[in-house]
């Protein structure tokens, strides 16, 4: 990949995303840290972003972007090309949660999660691929989480789409090896982000209150995840670690997390990682991948 590399990281107004695209500039990569409403609701997030690329004299820039607009997407990729020639990694960082049980989310709730957290990730891949295979390098990195290998009550609509974000991922990761692009998916454990202000309840109150105290599993699971007192920086170094490892040695998923508990999603991924290469090649297309 050349140096210095172009990134594009969506989400970057708070949480993980803000950490990346500083880290990232910081060591020397010309970084997009896009984001929804920059003019407008996010303004002083973006203040804050461009005051700090000039104290520190960082190649770092703020571009608009809401996810969830065809148009804007490829607006704000047009930008990035017109800007700066190319685009060689894009960070998918951009998603939220809703908490709460899954009855009582109106199909319009569920559509808006799923049109973030996963066709926000592949509108933005759509958008940059052309580029990466004329160019026949690139990489994308989809931060789902450890909820996108095993299942939280009370998140369900959180998991599934983090879930789906995972199949995407592998799937483009086999379909674009050839043309030198790698996809891979970061799965961080809990983190005290932003991401838990903007957790949303169901919007149907009434159904879910017909759950009587069952209802308070989502409660208990905030609890438990809001407890932790692990450092989010781990998540941007394992992106640039992610993004310094060369093509062919990255892994598929790799899970980042602090939990001194028992976590067995690293086992998961390895028995996943052996049973998807004994499925490709009962297929006959082991010669296309890099795993």
């Amino acid at each position: 990949m050349p140096t210095p590399s172009v990134v594009l990281v969506t989400g970057a107004s708070t949480g993980f995303g803000r950490l990346i695209a500083e880290t990232l500039a910081r060591h020397g990569y010309r970084t997009f840290a896009t984001m929804r409403d920059a003019q407008g609701r996010n303004a002083p997030r973006a203040a804050e972003i461009h005051a700090l690329a000039e104290r520190e004299k960082i190649p770092l820039s703020v571009l608009e972007l809401d996810v969830t607009s065809d148009a804007g997407v490829e607006r704000c990729v047009e930008m990035v090309i017109d800007q700066a020639g190319r685009v060689d990694v894009v960070v998918n960082n951009a998603g939220y949660g809703v908490m709460g049980m899954t009855e009582a989310s109106p199909i319009d709730q569920v559509q808006r999660i799923f049109d973030t957290n996963v066709l926000g990730a592949m509108r933005v891949n759509r958008a940059v691929l052309p580029h990466m295979r004329r160019q026949r390098s690139g990489l994308l990195i989809h931060i789902a989480s450890g909820a996108g290998r095993v299942v939280v009550p009370a998140m369900g609509l959180y998991c599934a789409s983090k879930w789906a974000l995972e199949a995407i991922s592998e799937t483009y990761r086999y379909e674009l090896a050839t043309f030198g692009v790698d996809s891979v998916v970061i799965e961080p454990g809990a983190y005290p982000t932003a991401v838990f202000g903007n957790l949303e309840k169901p919007a149907d109150a009434a159904r879910e209150a017909e759950y009587g105290d069952v209802a308070t599993l989502g409660d208990r699971v905030f609890k438990v995840l809001t407890a932790s007192k692990a450092d989010p920086q781990e998540i941007a170094d394992a992106v640039l670690a992610t993004i310094r490892t060369p093509f062919g040695e990255r892994k598929a998923r790799q899970r980042v997390s602090s939990s001194t508990g028992v976590d067995g999603i690293n086992a998961l991924n390895d028995l996943s990682a052996q049973l998807q290469k004994q499925l490709i090649a009962g297929f006959g297309l082991a010669d296309i991948t890099t795993s």
